[in-house]
């Protein structure tokens, strides 16, 4: 299993009305959090994109537990518990500096070929990059 750690500080626009971090922004965490991870490999989205495949999103599950503020420092905890093929499935914790957890959720994205548009296996590369989080010992 993947497991990589990011941390954001909340700023004044990602805040609604009532102070807590806007509900949709919990998304873009989301992302943060896996681009990162990805990025801590070794292998980044833009160079997947450069190799012609894609990682569109198809579904994405948030449990809001408690709300973040203005000014929190997040720790998004990124997960990627199986190994991918086709498709490939990321899970996230987000806490505060006191460590509770505010937030969880899961991203299934697939593997898509930039040229065709149509599902595509992971590429090599990037299964090189986590096998060693895979590993059948």
């Amino acid at each position: 299993m993947l497991t990589r750690q990011t941390q954001i500080r909340i700023n004044y626009a990602d805040t609604d009305q009532m102070g807590f971090v806007y509900y949709g922004h919990y998304a873009k965490f989301f992302e943060i959090g896996r681009t990162e991870a990805l990025r801590s490999l070794g292998m980044s989205y833009k160079e997947m994109e450069a190799d012609g495949v894609m990682l569109p999103v198809l579904e994405n599950y948030s449990k809001y537990i408690k709300p973040a503020k203005y000014d929190d420092l997040l720790t998004i905890t990124t997960k990627l518990v199986e190994k991918p093929t086709v498709k490939l499935q990321f899970e996230y914790e987000i806490t505060n500096e006191e460590g509770e957890l505010l937030h969880k959720g899961w991203t299934k994205l697939a593997f898509m070929s930039k040229s065709t548009y149509r599902p595509c296996r992971a590429p090599q590369r990037f299964l090189d990059c986590i096998a060693p989080f895979f590993s059948e010992n």
